[in-house]
């Protein structure tokens, strides 16, 4: 019995064929943009300059 592959499965193995560094290199990507420890005092400073949203910010009549 064949188990079922969608599109991107397909595309995703062949590109893993053609290319095996290619997901090392995603993995890289991530850790550069995401994968950073937090700062709480640039956080608590963030928040605090942000201003107050409105209840509903669509409503016209304010």
């Amino acid at each position: 019995m064949a188990i079922y592959q969608s599109e991107y499965e397909k595309f995703r193995e062949e590109m893993r064929a053609l290319h095996p560094d290619w997901e090392s290199g995603q993995r890289e990507g991530l850790a550069l943009l995401w994968n950073k420890r937090g700062d709480v005092d640039e956080l608590r400073s963030r928040r605090a300059a942000e201003e107050k949203r409105k209840a509903y910010p669509y409503d016209v009549n304010f």
